[in-house]
């Protein structure tokens, strides 16, 4: 009678474990799939987005230096210019802040 017992307990645990198992298993297999559709559509608006770059990228093809006109390189250099002074403003700034840090630390400065 004993072993009759013992041998229900193992079976019944085990059909237990198989079924938190095969719950665990469907729940991960649902979440996979859930992600899988996400991923599908990001991947369909990045694919929209390549497209629009592309159809972009194509309407102003760059000219190189060799055969642009005057106009484009003077445009070229002022875009250039102003490009380097935004950049030398943001490091003032940054080393600014950098410097009043160190003093309100107690740093030397």
């Amino acid at each position: 009678m004993i072993w009759f017992a013992v041998w229900t307990t193992l079976v019944l645990a085990t059909l237990a474990g198989a079924a938190l198992l095969g719950l665990r298993l469907w729940r991960s297999g649902k979440a996979l799939l859930a992600q899988l559709h996400e991923t599908g559509e990001v991947l369909d608006r990045l694919q929209d987005r390549i497209d629009e770059l592309e159809r972009a990228r194509t309407e102003t093809d760059p000219v190189p230096d060799l055969v642009a006109t005057d106009e484009q390189r003077a445009r070229w250099r002022a875009v250039r210019a102003t490009n380097r002074e935004r950049r030398e403003e943001r490091r003032r700034r940054r080393r600014a802040a950098t410097y009043a840090r160190w003093r309100d630390a107690g740093l030397p400065s």
